[in-house]
């Protein structure tokens, strides 16, 4: 295994249950609340409709999943998985309050190893959490499998601005991350870990890489706000 994420996966999931209950207010003030709009630009282009079944990994708080759940409507079926059990305690909690129970189901597992059967799903997805896996190659091979033929996979992870006019300013503003999170009753040191993880992890073009060496074809990416975030997609072949 080439491990993109060094620290053990008992350590990151711990970090997870610890910030689950301050996570949705640190997030929003960490990304300026601009998480909301590029989830929402996100799913205007996934190609998922009523009736189809969708799985998203590393669900955390479940806004992803409630996106999803409403898209494909009582008739479909969505499933969200997280290694959290606080955070999917949180999911549950919002997903009621959304009125998509109906056609949600929680799961707390591991992304690198999905207990669902080969060709499952329509769209697959993982929302800021490729980054915190062992081996996001693993990941990728695992949603290749679960996904169907001629399926959808997305990934919406923190980037790094390949400008260098702009490197300088966003470097300077994660330095500052672990500040506003103590102002949220957070640990600073647990997001010191997000900063690393973020600054630490492959940039656009080495992902879009990783999805063409585990086999998904047109692939693409599109970054946001001049590149702290990026939306890589690819498809699973016929």
């Amino acid at each position: 295994m080439s491990r993109t994420n060094k620290n053990s996966e008992a350590k990151v999931q711990a970090l997870f249950d610890r910030i689950s209950s301050t996570y949705d207010t640190t997030n929003s003030a960490i990304s300026l609340g601009m998480h909301k709009r590029w989830r929402k630009k996100t799913m205007t282009k996934l190609s998922l409709t009523t009736g189809q079944k969708a799985l998203d990994l590393c669900c955390g708080t479940g806004d992803w999943t409630i996106d999803l759940a409403k898209t494909v409507g009582s008739t479909g079926k969505v499933v969200g998985l997280d290694f959290s059990k606080n955070m999917l305690e949180i999911a549950n909690k919002k997903i009621k309050q959304a009125k998509v129970d109906k056609q949600t189901t929680l799961i707390q597992g591991d992304a690198m190893a999905l207990p669902f059967e080969d060709n499952t799903f329509d769209l697959v997805s993982i929302g800021f959490g490729l980054r915190n896996v062992p081996d996001a190659s693993q990941v990728l091979e695992e949603m290749k499998r679960v996904v169907k033929p001629e399926g959808m996979v997305a990934c919406l992870e923190t980037s790094q601005p390949e400008n260098k006019l702009i490197y300088p300013f966003w470097s300077l503003y994660f330095k500052l991350v672990p500040i506003i999170a103590k102002f949220k009753h957070n640990d600073r040191k647990d997001y010191i870990y997000l900063q690393q993880t973020t600054q630490q992890f492959v940039h656009v073009n080495e992902l879009k890489q990783m999805f063409q060496k585990v086999g998904f074809v047109n692939t693409f990416y599109t970054t946001f706000m001049f590149g702290a975030c990026a939306l890589h997609i690819g498809y699973k072949q016929k």
